[in-house]
């Protein structure tokens, strides 16, 4: 289809970018409304409750999952457990298996770094190749209060990790 203008009789056959221009505006819109709501959304996510495993993970990485009691004081793989609650008391597993408190979880972590560096050969080696520097990675409960998260965190740091990350999302070994 072609427009003719003027007095000439050549048809006009630049691109009209009027409707290019109302769809990017358009869009704009959409995802200017959209993105809120899916940060919002985010907070919702639960992480199921599951029975601790040894990670097949890198090796050198540690791997936390925290927790808390449930309403009774019973805590995650004790018969009867009935889920995290948020009044509970933290729970700290160390390499997701291991039971730990606040002082453990710092000594076991420092002692644990302290080796990898040496077996590295060292600050300065390890320093020199930052893929064997070992990072740290938290499993925490949806109903785990964040006292009990950053806890684990201050601990981990204090220790000497510099890397925290976490896993969310894991899959569910029912289906």
């Amino acid at each position: 289809m072609a427009i003719s203008t003027g007095g000439g009789e050549t048809p006009m056959s630049d691109i009209n970018t009027t409707p290019l221009v109302d769809v990017m505006l358009v869009l704009l819109i959409i995802f200017l409304i959209a993105v809120p709501v899916a940060i919002q959304t985010i907070e919702k996510l639960e992480i199921p409750v599951f029975e601790s495993v040894e990670s097949k993970d890198k090796v050198e990485n540690l791997l936390l999952t925290i927790s808390t009691t449930d309403a009774a004081g019973r805590s995650a793989g004790e018969p009867g457990f009935e889920g995290a609650a948020r009044s509970g008391e933290c729970r700290v597993y160390f390499n997701n298996i291991t039971p730990v408190t606040s002082e453990e979880l710092y000594d076991q972590a420092f002692n644990r770094l302290d080796n990898i560096v040496t077996r590295a050969g060292g600050p300065e080696a390890i320093m020199a190749e930052p893929d064997l520097i070992p990072q740290v990675h938290i499993r925490g409960d949806v109903n785990a209060p964040w006292r009990c998260v950053a806890g684990a965190i201050y601990n981990v740091q204090a220790a000497g990790y510099p890397t925290v990350g976490f896993i969310s999302n894991p899959v569910d070994p029912n289906g």
